[in-house]
């Protein structure tokens, strides 16, 4: 059933928007020049999908902003993908936007990015096929109006994209239930003597990270009907420094904080002290460093500094500075009391002390 269309009012009220709402201007400036081939029920060919996720300025003068910075060549490899009868599976570390590419993936190609399955511990087999209205069915027994249709029940039959978030963490016998459905395309409802087919377009995006405590472990079986596209953490310090910079001041526009834009040098230096203590060696190659038990992700370096603008803007002067950035800093490295607590403070005195322009920072982590 299709979704009930907000009011712009209530849209722009949010406090996430859906990748279709945010970047709808832009989808519908694609749609407007995009004469490729589009396979069954895309609502934007392979071309456009691509250049929405990297960005470009069209033939019509309209920019695209970027979604995605890093390896062009794994977008078209994801996009590809999902144009064939193969699922697509985002994997890597944490924080890498598996996430956000498969959000934008399905946006650009189905226009709705909200068929998701969030994968938990607790996830069971319905979430993956149907459930049922108890009511109904104690009333009149198995039937269709009795049937709850899961997301992924929903894509089949509308030829679009299904998310399945955090595949590895849902237990292996229900991550088994996708073998079918990937194998087949048919979703299989045997109290009713029934089943659903996938209509062209459907296609299963799902996102697994390998640094997850408990997961589980994918089986061969249902790895051979997924390709699996890598997302690498950013290649180079510039390159994180523009991620987390635009991230920042897109989350930073939708929750209103009453803050001056963040200096990029503050940005530079929480990039630093994450790609340092995540890679184990300082920038310049000189000095070897122990890593905390932590991911450090670039996904954790935009929550660190969104956190410091607000400090800055509800507790400060408007201005972000160390003082604002230092308790999110700790909290994102400490998270063994005991272990990473040695790792930070050798750190804070072999490098963050020693470096030019951060005594400010030194003292602010030092003094929390």
């Amino acid at each position: 059933m299709a979704k009930a269309k907000q009011p712009k009012s209530e849209i722009t009220a949010v406090l996430r928007q859906h990748a279709e709402q945010e970047y709808a201007e832009e989808l519908a400036a694609l749609r407007e020049i995009d004469d490729k081939v589009k396979p069954r029920n895309w609502s934007l060919s392979p071309w456009a999908v691509k250049t929405y996720l990297l960005g470009g300025q069209l033939p019509n003068g309209k920019e695209i902003s970027p979604k995605y910075i890093g390896n062009g060549r794994l977008i078209e490899i994801a996009v590809a993908t999902l144009a064939t009868d193969r699922a697509l599976l985002l994997y890597g570390l944490p924080g890498t936007a598996k996430s956000w590419v498969s959000e934008h993936l399905a946006a650009a190609i189905s226009g709705d990015s909200t068929l998701l399955i969030q994968g938990t511990a607790g996830t069971d087999e319905s979430a993956l096929r149907y459930g049922w209205n108890y009511a109904q069915l104690l009333a009149a027994g198995p039937s269709r109006e009795a049937l709850v249709p899961s997301p992924m029940m929903r894509a089949m039959a509308a030829g679009k994209i299904a998310r399945v978030e955090e595949l590895t963490r849902i237990g292996s016998d229900v991550q088994d239930t996708l073998i079918t459905i990937l194998s087949e395309k048919t979703l299989p409802i045997p109290e009713l003597s029934d089943e659903v087919q996938a209509e062209k377009g459907f296609n299963v995006i799902a996102t697994a990270n390998n640094r997850d405590k408990g997961v589980n472990e994918l089986s061969s079986a249902l790895m051979r009907r997924f390709n699996t596209v890598v997302l690498p953490v950013p290649d180079s310090l510039d390159e994180e420094v523009q991620i987390v910079e635009r991230r920042v001041g897109q989350l930073g526009r939708a929750l209103e904080l009453p803050v001056e834009k963040p200096a990029i040098e503050e940005i530079r230096r929480i990039v630093t002290i994450f790609r340092e203590l995540r890679g184990g060696i300082t920038v310049d190659g000189k000095t070897k460093l122990k890593s905390p038990s932590g991911t450090l992700s670039t996904a954790e370096a935009i929550s660190v500094v969104n956190s410091g603008l607000a400090m800055a803007g509800y507790y400060g002067d408007g201005v972000l500075r160390a003082t604002d950035l230092a308790a999110g800093v700790v909290g994102s490295i400490v998270k063994d009391p005991v272990q990473d607590v040695i790792v930070w403070n050798e750190y804070l005195q072999t490098v963050v002390k020693e470096r030019d322009g951060w005594k400010d920072l030194y003292r602010a982590c030092w003094e929390f």
